[in-house]
């Protein structure tokens, strides 16, 4: 994680924050990001030993660690409870951040309908079920702020990942309909879409130098994306600098797309 100083956005200390998949990659930037605004935050993820290192890493950084409960997106009931157990801890949720996603490479003959349901269920149903879990707590709250995280790749039409990149797609219609749906209570609704991110996971698995190169011929800047660059537009989309933005989708990704 790249450890350049975020901006800070004194309305957000002391707000609730929770994100899914906060434990790594763009997540733990989240996590990290949000903690140093003062806010009290609690993420959810299956990576457990990653989240451990990063709440002891948060901790020597702020003083205090954030909350993390370890949670399957896939298993709604779980994540329900996951919610229900910060707004017990913490108080009401008042920036929700869906992140949790997997971008697994897989052909358009492997799919099955397992296979469909099960990446769905990962990277685009428990958006849906999170917010819908939050919007009382916001409600009392009287605003609030979510950003659904989307990606680029879809608008490049990138081969080798045909349900990723339908999900993906998804998110910017269900971003719409919720900005429309949540407006009349002052919650702001978003789609925060990064483009080649380098993260550790990426850079091991996929991000070869022959990629960069496609990257950087792609890219206005030639510069890498890092999870930091992502966090800040979130930091910015959760604060009250951008209480007129919703409904709309936010890209960081150097000007590839």
């Amino acid at each position: 994680m790249d450890t350049a100083r975020p901006p800070i956005y004194p309305g957000l200390a002391g707000k609730t924050v929770f994100i899914t998949g906060g434990g790594s990659g763009i997540g733990a930037a989240f996590t990290q990001t949000f903690a140093l605004q003062g806010a009290r935050v609690a993420f959810v993820d299956i990576a457990d030993e990653a989240s451990r290192t990063l709440m002891g890493q948060i901790q020597k950084e702020t003083g205090t660690a954030p909350l993390f409960i370890p949670c399957d997106v896939r298993d709604i009931a779980a994540l329900q409870g996951a919610i229900e157990k910060v707004r017990l801890a913490f108080g009401d949720i008042g920036v929700l951040i869906n992140n949790a996603g997997n971008d697994d490479r897989h052909t358009l003959e492997q799919v099955t309908p397992a296979y469909w349901d099960d990446r769905i269920s990962v990277n685009l149903r428990h958006m849906f079920f999170a917010a819908q879990a939050v919007l009382p707590q916001m409600k009392r709250l009287a605003g609030g702020a979510i950003i659904n995280l989307g990606s680029i790749i879809w608008r490049l039409k990138q081969t080798g990942l045909p349900v990723y990149n339908a999900s993906k797609a998804s998110i910017t219609g269900l971003t719409r309909v919720l900005a429309r749906e949540f407006g009349p209570f002052s919650i702001r609704v978003n789609t925060l879409s990064p483009g080649a991110v380098w993260t550790e996971r990426q850079i091991k698995l996929w991000y070869s130098p022959e990629f960069e190169k496609e990257v950087m011929a792609g890219q206005c800047l030639k510069t890498r994306v890092l999870p930091n660059d992502v966090a800040n537009m979130a930091l910015f989309l959760a604060s009250d600098a951008a209480e007129k933005c919703t409904a709309q989708d936010f890209i960081v990704d150097a000007g590839w797309s």
